[in-house]
């Protein structure tokens, strides 16, 4: 049995960048009521006619992350993707980054956990190298929300919330078994999936049949989300995911050198952070400037946290998520 531990980490960031203000002029809404609410000031959308998608984006990062790793694409093993808006219905995307980063016969597979998404993926990672049977591991999360957001003001409330990005990681073995991945926590509680979903289009709602009622009351191929209903869940579920994990590898909260929430809303990672007492050199959080990148917002604050030097050899690492299914997990790291 092996450890796993990261050792190449990565992220893309589109170049357009959309503030509250550009907002202010198409729907109606404010600068101060969006950062009052969620602490965004400003996120990254793709720009109409960019050759930027879901897939290149995490190809991008991925780059990044396996010259840091040392290592060669073709040394990759497997690919985990991890997204809620892929390039195409089917295939997923694990399989055009493969193609992409020129890797023969390397297996591929989207973990489609939305905002708990890199979470699973990286839990995922640990466990095929723990058995032996991967030794390098790409771990992918990217998100191209902007081009199916309602940016008027009917879906200001979800709209002004998401942002596009990539971040990546190389996952590899760790010989010394006191390093790298020590815990990893998985939940779900599928009673709650439409809370927070996207119903159409889908298998029971295609497209032309969307097409054919052609109602423009009609926003079900829109996200949906009862937005206090989430925060109340979320703050509960972050706490008890992180707390089973500080348990089972025998962490105390003021042990905690970085928490790298899903960046879900300011308003959740100051919760949380208050709740644990941490203060805000054990926290990261770039939803300011990013918004919410689900499966790839972790993966790009903990690249961001890593490259500032707030994460070195020894480092106690939480990675904690919370998101729609509803899914929510942690992964507790000893750098």
């Amino acid at each position: 049995m092996y450890n796993s531990k990261i050792i190449g980490l990565g992220k893309y960031l589109p170049d357009n960048i959309v503030t509250n203000s550009d907002l202010e002029k198409i729907m109606e809404t404010s600068d101060a009521w969006i950062e009052e609410r969620t602490g965004i000031k400003e996120r990254r959308h793709i720009s109409k006619g960019s050759n930027d998608s879901t897939s290149s984006m995490g190809v991008e990062a991925s780059k990044i992350a396996i010259e840091r790793a040392g290592i060669s694409a073709r040394d990759i093993d497997l690919i985990l993707f991890a997204t809620l808006s892929p390039d195409y219905y089917f295939p997923g995307s694990g399989v055009l980054v493969q193609d992409a980063l020129n890797i023969p016969d390397c297996p591929a597979m989207d973990i489609r956990m939305q905002c708990s998404g890199f979470v699973y993926a990286v839990a995922t990672a640990d466990q095929f190298i723990k058995t032996g049977m991967y030794k390098n591991i790409l771990v992918i999360g990217s998100e191209f929300h902007s081009g199916g957001l309602d940016m008027t003001t009917r879906g200001r409330n979800i709209s002004v919330i998401f942002g596009d990005g990539a971040g990546a990681v190389v996952m590899t073995r760790a010989e010394n078994e006191s390093v790298g991945v020590l815990s990893s926590q998985l939940h779900s509680e599928g009673k709650y999936a439409k809370e927070l979903s996207l119903i159409g289009p889908s298998t029971g709602r295609w497209v032309p049949e969307i097409m054919k009622e052609n109602d423009p009351e009609d926003i079900s191929y829109y996200p949906y989300m009862n937005g206090q209903f989430v925060f109340k869940n979320a703050v509960v579920r972050f706490t008890q995911v992180i707390n089973a994990g500080l348990e089972k590898v025998g962490w105390k909260p003021n042990e905690i050198d970085m928490l790298i929430p899903h960046q879900a809303n300011l308003r959740i990672a100051q919760f949380v952070q208050k709740k644990f007492g941490l203060g805000d050199n054990q926290v990261y959080n770039n939803i300011q400037r990013y918004g919410n990148t689900t499966a790839a917002s972790i993966p790009i604050a903990l690249t961001e946290a890593w490259e500032q030097g707030k994460i070195n050899p020894g480092s106690k690492v939480v990675l904690a998520a919370f998101g729609s299914g509803f899914t929510w997990g942690s992964i507790m790291i000893q750098w």
